[in-house]
């Protein structure tokens, strides 16, 4: 499975990042979010557009105000994705450790020749 690129760029920015983690506790309003991070509401705003144009996040409209919430499906994409990646360093892990078990067995074999 591939990743898809527009996720990863909306997640490269800092400030995206810190919303999505308040984003992470609750659903919270664009002015909830500036003043939370000390951002402009408009800066919030646009951060929060990239943030939908890439499906991490999704709005609900509430009277005058604009609600917004993490979408689950990204980050379940991202696990996925990453678990390739941890299949492979798991498996170079076992190997390392296989051959320094090896290694310091043969030393232990060694030193007890030497006594």
């Amino acid at each position: 499975m591939s990743m898809d690129p527009n996720i990863m760029s909306a997640l490269a920015e800092p400030n995206r990042m810190r919303i999505v983690d308040l984003l992470r506790e609750r659903p919270l309003t664009v002015g909830e979010i500036a003043e939370r991070l000390q951002l402009r509401q408009p800066q919030v705003s646009k951060h929060l557009r990239v943030l939908s144009e890439a499906a991490i996040v999704e709005v609900r409209v509430d009277a005058n105000r604009r609600i917004y919430k993490l979408m689950p499906d990204p980050f379940r994409e991202m696990n996925v994705w990453l678990e390739n990646y941890r299949v492979i360093w798991e498996e170079r892990y076992n190997r390392l450790d296989d051959y320094l078990q090896k290694l310091t067995g043969n030393q232990l074999q060694e030193d007890s020749k030497t006594d």
